[in-house]
């Protein structure tokens, strides 16, 4: 009997942490270092409730619709507001493209099995903040963030950080 109330006992919180820290390691690799290389194509269903918020900089680009962004797109943008607003400031990226997409080539027959990796993409619901810009002024932000958004294919939107009342 005691065999089995040891079983049923709960975790201790030493081997409850380790696992959140393994689980952090595994977030943290690079798209190329995943455990498995090949995922399902899934679904977006909903509206992002994590990342919707301005955390870091004073303006943001919030994406409106749902969408897979690749990570050329993202490098693009990454690049365009770091070109504008040279002057100062720093721009935080919120999101990663950690979802492999496969293809197959041109002209080859159904079956033996799936593609090859052909992109990674980061996968993007209403809400999502993908780029926050702080240090600048806010013309120069939205500039910024404007030739940004031209580069993405989803709708998006300029959102600037809220003061509290009685500031």
């Amino acid at each position: 009997m005691a065999a089995l109330t040891s079983l049923l006992r709960p975790t201790t919180t030493a081997s409850s942490s380790s696992l959140a820290s393994l689980t952090r390691s595994f977030a943290s690799k690079p798209s190329n270092q995943m455990g498995y290389p090949k995922h399902h194509k899934g679904r977006i269903h909903g509206i992002s409730h994590k990342g919707d918020r301005i955390s870091f900089g004073s303006f943001a680009l919030q994406a409106l619709d749902h969408a897979w962004i690749t990570a050329r797109q993202i490098e693009a943008g990454r690049k365009a507001i770091t070109r504008i607003a040279r002057t100062g400031g720093k721009l935080w990226v919120r999101v990663f493209p950690d979802k492999p997409i496969t293809g197959k080539a041109a002209g080859v027959r159904m079956g033996r099995g799936k593609g090859a990796v052909q992109y990674t993409v980061a996968v993007v619901k209403p809400g999502k903040v993908l780029y926050e810009v702080g240090g600048v002024a806010e013309s120069v932000a939205k500039k910024a963030i404007a030739v940004a958004a031209s580069k993405m294919h989803v709708r998006t939107r300029f959102i600037a950080e809220r003061l509290p009342t009685g500031v």
